[in-house]
C-alpha cells in the first residue's frame, strides 16, 4: 500500500518534501522550493529506488557549509518511512 508523507525542510532553500513509498520503494518525490534544476533532478533520481538505498546515498551531503542540503533533507524525509 502506497504511503505519502510530508517533511518540512530545515536549513535549506527548499521548504517541503513530499514522498510516496510503496513496499519500501519510492514511487513519487517532490522537493518544494530550492533550486529547480537540483530539486527536480534529485526527486527524479530517487523514484524507483529502495528507501534505504536512497538514504545511504543522500544522507550527509552538505551545501555551502550549512551542515545539510536538499539531498540530505530528502534522506531525512525518507527516514520517516523506516
Amino acid at each position: 500500500m502506497e504511503v505519502t508523507k510530508s517533511y518540512p525542510c530545515v536549513g535549506t532553500c527548499s521548504k517541503m518534501i513530499v514522498v510516496s513509498v510503496d513496499e519500501g520503494v519510492i514511487t513519487n518525490a517532490q522537493i518544494i522550493g530550492g533550486c529547480p534544476g537540483n530539486t527536480v533532478g534529485v526527486s527524479a533520481l530517487v523514484v524507483g529506488m529502495k528507501v534505504q538505498d536512497a538514504i545511504s546515498r543522500l544522507k550527509g551531503i552538505d551545501c555551502g557549509g550549512r551542515g545539510t542540503s536538499c539531498p540530505d533533507q530528502m534522506a531525512k524525509a525518507l527516514e520517516k518511512f523506516l
